[in-house]
């Protein structure tokens, strides 16, 4: 009896497997036609390499500003930071071991946003060392806000060993960050608690 139990079993699951394998055979020409499709229309390049379009995106520098930084002069520190002023300050500059209050935007070699100060709806208070081993930020932003005025804006492009040594994964939506990419960041340096 149970060896007959076990053909009718194995006869009965028979034609589940049969459509088991139809169903993959045209999931896969399904896949195939998608991917066929994607390829010639060119929208499988679009999706790989863009994130969802931004909307509404709270900007320290707009389209004017961004015209206007292709003339601005390029400074070069010895550490290889790059800068451009947007906005030179006319207030204090930080010394090593102050508090400063910036906004910030944060974004990948691509130009997609990785963080942004202006939508959490408050800025940030950073500490400023002059020292990349105790930097309580990324080595090439302490630096970049070091040299500072008050009231200034600034286009830091931050190479990559002044940036993420470990990387740096991001929310849902966002860019990940991989280990020693460079990184652009635009920050406003709002005011310095105790020197102004």
């Amino acid at each position: 009896a149970s060896r007959s139990a076990v053909v009718a079993r194995a006869g009965a699951s028979e034609p589940r497997r049969a459509e088991s394998r139809r169903e993959s055979l045209a999931k896969g020409a399904a896949l195939a036609a998608f991917a066929a499709m994607v390829q010639t229309t060119n929208v499988g390049a679009a999706l790989a390499d863009r994130l969802p379009e931004e909307t509404d995106v709270k900007l320290l520098c707009d389209s004017a500003c961004e015209a206007a930084l292709v003339d601005a002069e390029t400074v070069t520190t010895p550490s290889g930071l790059k800068y451009k002023d947007i906005k030179v300050g006319d207030g204090v500059q930080p010394e090593p071991g102050f508090q400063v209050v910036v906004d910030y935007i944060a974004k990948n070699e691509q130009g997609f946003i990785f963080d942004n100060s202006l939508e959490k709806g408050k800025p940030n208070d950073v500490r400023v060392t002059g020292d990349p081993t105790s930097a309580n930020v990324i080595p090439g932003l302490d630096e970049g806000i070091l040299t500072m005025k008050s009231g200034g804006i600034r286009r830091l492009y931050i190479p990559g060993d002044l940036a993420f040594p470990k990387g740096l994964a991001s929310a849902p939506g966002r860019p990940r960050i991989s280990p020693f990419s460079p990184v652009v960041f635009d920050v406003k340096l709002i005011y310095i608690p105790g020197m102004e």
